[in-house]
C-alpha cells in the first residue's frame, strides 16, 4: 500500500506540472489569442500530453521494459485521446450548452480525466508484479 500511495503522490506532482502546462497554454490561448476554446484546448491538451508521458514514464510509472519506447508512447498516447475526448465532451457540456466560464468547465473536466489517466495508465502502463 505504501508503493501505491507514494506513487499517486508522484502521479500527483507530474499531474500538476502537466497541468500547469495545460491549463496555461488553454487560457493563452483562449484569453490572449482568441483562439476558439475547444481549438484551445485540443492544442493545449496535446502538448501536456508530451510533458505527462516523459514526467510519467520517468518519475511515476515502473515500465514494463518489455514494450518499446514507441509501443509505450502509442498506447499513452491513445489512452490519452479518449482522455481528451472525455475532456472535450466535458468542456461543450459545461460551456457549450451551459452558461458556465470555460476557465471553469476545463477545471471540472481535467478534475475527471485525472482520475481516468491514472487508472488506465496503472493497467496498461506499468510492468505487473512479479514481471520482469
Amino acid at each position: 500500500m505504501n508503493k501505491l500511495l507514494n506513487q499517486i503522490l508522484r502521479f500527483g506532482v507530474v499531474g500538476v506540472i502537466a497541468f500547469l502546462v495545460d491549463y496555461g497554454l488553454f487560457l493563452l490561448l483562449t484569453e490572449v489569442c482568441r483562439v476558439h476554446y475547444l481549438v484551445a484546448n485540443v492544442a493545449a491538451f496535446l502538448v501536456s500530453v508530451i510533458v505527462n508521458y516523459i514526467l510519467s514514464v520517468k518519475f511515476v510509472f515502473d515500465v514494463d521494459k518489455r514494450r518499446g519506447a514507441g509501443t509505450q508512447f502509442l498506447f499513452f498516447t491513445a489512452m490519452s485521446a479518449v482522455g481528451l475526448g472525455i475532456n472535450e465532451l466535458m468542456l461543450w457540456l459545461l460551456s457549450g450548452l451551459l452558461p458556465i466560464p470555460t476557465s471553469v468547465s476545463k477545471l471540472v473536466a481535467t478534475a475527471v480525466v485525472m482520475v481516468y489517466n491514472f487508472v488506465t495508465r496503472k493497467l496498461f502502463l506499468e510492468r505487473k508484479e512479479g514481471e520482469r
